[in-house]
């Protein structure tokens, strides 16, 4: 599956440019303050008070990926043409929360690899030679967060109310929604490892970039989302000029794995605008063919691209970190194939939206992080809306009858079912 291609800009920075005047592609470090850094909010819905169901309907059937389980709720809503629907149907990351029985821990924990590929930027002239400016080349570096990112709590374990026991940020959400469903041993852990650096090289004209305080590369880079889609996903199953191509055709990520590309500071924007920005991470899933050694099933490598956010690049100062990272690898747990559909929804932060998203309901709000100390540093993950707040569940049926996890004070009752694209409430 090919997503979208990422487009650079660069420029022959001749001698006088180079110690001269800033060139016309580079911003200053204010430039994205005021903007609006978020996820992308996909469109792919397929087809809510909400009740949920209790059993599972097994496994997505005929495809090679990660383990997960399916089931569904009750409530009333309209789908993507209008149309009145009444049952949901989703699919989770794991084994079913249901029934367990296990009589020890290992029977009811499930582990999915979860490889870092750090994605390193290569900012290169028109012509395509290496660029430089201030005499320094325009380079950089994702391999230097890899290691801040396993220490922090999306793969390290610290307390969460949801769990007995320390646990990571994402199954802490996802205990959170199934508290009273599941038994105290039910736990879906991220199993993390660091594959290779890949690097995404851009030509000059699709991207702008800003230096740190020393002239160096860089404090962050702007790039156009269709440039960076096309350029990270592979075209064909044996393209090996992308990271994901790369990464797949290596074996550094699988089919059982969720995977993170990670990058340093990368936000894309939209239609040529720089000032149409900032998309800090989406998940999805390359969708490659099968063949005899699979049984011929289609091959969905789960993943995200995150970008890793240093503090004080946007103006909201607990926004930083992981909150990129937070977000889509909780999103992932929840929506896999990115295709879970749910009555259309009108959040706080104003998004309108009929998938199951759980950190764009949050995204922008005042209180929207939840900084969590751990390993020495205070790490920014994002807040999540849980399953009771799309499904209309009142009074909630997760924990401390919450719809928002960890901090169950962010939203205070459950989504109201809207008319498609949020034109009044149904």
């Amino acid at each position: 599956m090919r997503f979208a291609a990422l487009a650079v800009i660069l420029f022959v920075a001749l001698p006088v440019s180079v110690y001269g005047q800033a060139p016309s592609d580079q911003v200053p470090s204010s430039f994205v303050t005021n903007l609006n850094p978020h996820a992308l909010h996909t469109k792919l819905a397929a087809a809510g008070g909400g009740v949920l169901g209790g059993r599972s309907n097994a496994s997505v059937l005929g495809v090679d990926s990660i383990v997960n389980w399916s089931s569904y709720f009750y409530f009333p809503g309209v789908d993507s043409n209008g149309f009145p629907q009444f049952t949901w149907q989703y699919t989770m990351a794991g084994n079913a929360p249901f029934g367990q029985g296990g009589e020890d821990e290992e029977e009811e924990t499930t582990r999915i690899g979860a490889p870092v590929i750090p994605v390193n930027l290569d900012l290169r002239n028109f012509d395509g030679t290496p660029r430089f400016v201030n005499g320094k080349r325009l380079f950089s570096d994702a391999t230097r967060f890899v290691t801040p990112v396993l220490n922090s709590p999306v793969f390290s374990n610290t307390f969460y109310t949801s769990s007995n026991e320390p646990t990571q940020f994402t199954d802490a959400v996802q205990r959170a929604e199934f508290f009273h469903q599941s038994d105290d041993q039910w736990h879906t852990l991220l199993r993390p490892r660091v594959g290779p650096a890949r690097t995404l090289t851009l030509i000059r004209g699709t991207y702008r970039f800003a230096l740190n305080a020393d002239g160096s590369c860089c404090r962050y880079v702007l790039i156009d989302i269709n440039t960076f889609i096309n350029g990270l996903f592979p075209a064909t199953a044996a393209d090996t000029t992308t990271p994901v191509g790369a990464a797949e055709n290596a074996g550094d990520i699988r089919t059982r794995d969720i995977s993170t590309f990670l990058f340093p500071n990368a936000f894309l924007y939209f239609n040529g605008d720089p000032t149409q920005c900032c998309v800090i991470g989406f998940h999805t899933y390359d969708l490659e063919p099968g063949g005899a050694t699979n049984g011929f099933r289609e091959k969905r490598y789960v993943l995200n691209y995150s970008a890793w956010i240093s503090p004080g690049i946007f103006r909201d100062a607990t926004f930083g970190d992981i909150s990129a990272l937070s977000h889509e690898m909780a999103e992932t747990f929840n929506d896999p194939f990115v295709n879970n559909a749910v009555p259309w929804w009108l959040s706080p932060n104003g998004n309108c939206q009929n998938n199951l998203e759980t950190g764009d309901v949050i995204e922008g709000l005042p209180n929207a992080q939840f900084p969590i100390v751990l390993n020495g540093s205070t790490w920014h993950p994002q807040n999540e809306a849980i399953l009771q707040w799309f499904a209309g569940v009142t009074p909630s049926s997760a924990i401390s009858h919450a719809y928002s996890y960890p901090d169950t004070n962010v939203l205070t009752s459950a989504s109201v079912s809207q008319q498609a694209g949020c034109t009044a409430p149904l």
